[in-house]
């Protein structure tokens, strides 16, 4: 029968134990479910850049967040087919890594001040929710 020092027992040990802990990106894509929070803004004044800017002003504020993991600004493309909706004014599509983040999100203080200085611009907002599958 072999001896093992103590030491290279350990170490071992602690290697395997290690080794448990990890998770395979596989299984770590299984249990994380990307939330995406898309909303669609219609400015009560669709002409003006003003307006425009300012909303986007707003939601480059807003992208400090620390539950965001990506975001993005957009404005309507130039694509025309008959599935595509071009008239929104401006979209804010966001990634989360999951439903939990996009909830601390929605009651986050710099969701509420944007809300607040900026809802006068809108006259319509359309959210579409998704969980990764």
């Amino acid at each position: 029968m072999k001896t093992i020092k103590r030491r290279s027992f350990l170490t071992n040990v602690a290697i395997t134990s290690a080794l448990g802990a990890v998770v395979l990106p596989s299984e770590a894509k299984s249990k994380k479910k990307t939330f995406i929070h898309h909303v669609y803004f219609w400015l009560k004044n669709p002409s003006s850049e003003a307006d425009r800017s300012k909303l986007i002003e707003g939601l480059t504020a807003l992208s400090k967040v620390p539950t965001i993991r990506f975001h993005h600004i957009g404005l309507p493309a130039s694509t025309n087919r008959s599935v595509i909706e071009r008239s929104y004014s401006v979209s804010w599509m966001l990634f989360f890594d999951n439903l939990a983040e996009e909830e601390i999100y929605q009651t986050h203080p710099i969701h509420l001040k944007f809300i607040a200085d900026y809802s006068h611009l809108w006259e319509k907002v359309t959210v579409f929710d998704s969980e990764e599958v």
